[in-house]
């Protein structure tokens, strides 16, 4: 077996990684209400790069100034916030890492309060979480504005110094409504078939291609089902198989939980992972992420095919949660957490507040 500490080189790029753990995206709400990268986001970012991971890569950052998800958002929708983002870049790399910038678009989860105007999806929606709001249809116009908006927030993030984007097609935001037969009911060459609703996906991955350097890593996260917006695992599967195919270097399979399984053609319970890795077959290299925590899930991973493994919860409670896999005995500690120990592993009062809504995160 690979080990995770190992190098990773990315086979189009030829980019090297000095191992394979990924801290994944994960919403920290530390940034300025520009959009701009703070002090308190520059620094819990920089301080897992120092902490060893491979690559770290930046939260869901809204390529349009209306696809904003939530308050602290960081933003890459405009050249005033090429000065953090050039400023992180660079440290993250002095620092050993491989720098990615989450490319995202709130979609139909975009809510009023926060952009001022009505959310957008591929077509009239209701979420439940946006208090009864319904998305309007996205005209043509539109869609290839935000086509377009993707690409350029990709040559900023190119500028600014990052290795690669990592654009964020899981987790129901735009990308993945569009991909959602129940949300994307669309009679135009945007909806229909797998293929019609994959192609915004797919023109994104064109205007980003085109616009940016060979060596620029792009990739594409994935939820490998929604049940709410009609997404389901073979379809998922299919998208993945032409992404390879469409020219990006990753797939980032979003299980949520590592240890999930689907009944295979066999009878078999086989691992999201798994599913993934032997329909891709080495076709293009695959991150996976869900509730990972020590050695035993990283070799779990691995073994189900996982080329890079990502943490989420256990890189905000661990900085140098890479080095701790050194000792291959090793148990990196559990929730809940102190608000000094989390302190102490860079998050900042706005942060912490934030995991204080997760069940059982942060202790009393």
């Amino acid at each position: 077996m690979t080990d995770v500490l190992s190098e990773f080189t990315f086979p189009r790029t030829g980019l090297t990684v000095r191992n394979r753990t990924v801290l994944a995206a994960l919403t920290n709400k530390q940034s300025h209400e520009d959009g701009a990268l703070s002090d308190d986001e520059h620094h819990w970012l920089t301080l897992r790069s120092k902490g060893g991971f491979g690559i770290v890569t930046t939260a869901a950052a809204n390529v349009t100034e209306h696809g904003r998800g939530w308050e602290g958002e960081l933003g890459v929708w405009s050249d005033h916030h090429l000065p953090g983002l050039t400023r992180l870049a660079s440290e993250l790399s002095a620092h050993g890492a491989v720098s990615l910038a989450q490319l995202f678009h709130g979609g139909m989860r975009a809510p009023f309060e926060l952009t001022g105007v009505q959310p957008v999806s591929a077509s009239e929606n209701t979420d439940s979480s946006m208090k009864g709001v319904t998305s309007r249809e996205l005209s043509n116009s539109e869609i290839e504005s935000i086509i377009i908006s993707f690409g350029d927030a990709a040559v900023r993030c190119e500028a600014a110094g990052f290795s690669g984007v990592e654009l964020h097609g899981a987790h129901s935001y735009l990308i993945s409504q569009f991909l959602g037969s129940q949300t994307n009911r669309r009679k135009d060459k945007w909806g229909g078939d797998l293929s019609g609703r994959s192609m915004l996906l797919k023109h994104i991955i064109e205007n980003v291609r085109a616009r940016t350097s060979e060596e620029f890593v792009v990739g594409v996260r994935l939820s490998p089902a929604i049940r709410d917006l009609g997404i389901e695992l073979n379809e998922t599967l299919r998208v993945a198989q032409w992404c390879s195919e469409w020219g990006l270097d990753f797939i980032h399979v979003s299980c949520w939980d590592v240890y999930q399984t689907k009944t295979d053609k066999n009878g078999q319970e086989t691992s999201l992972t798994k599913w993934f890795s032997k329909h891709l077959n080495s076709q293009i290299p695959i991150i996976t992420t869900g509730k990972i925590w020590d050695s035993n899930d990283v070799n779990f991973a691995m073994e189900e095919g996982a080329d890079l493994v990502g943490v989420g919860r256990a890189g905000i409670a661990h900085y140098d949660w890479p080095r701790q896999l050194e000792d291959e005995n090793s148990s990196p500690k559990k929730p809940p957490f102190s608000i000094e120990h989390l302190k102490q592993a860079g998050l900042s009062d706005t942060f912490v507040t934030y995991m204080s809504r997760w069940d059982g995160f942060v202790l009393p």
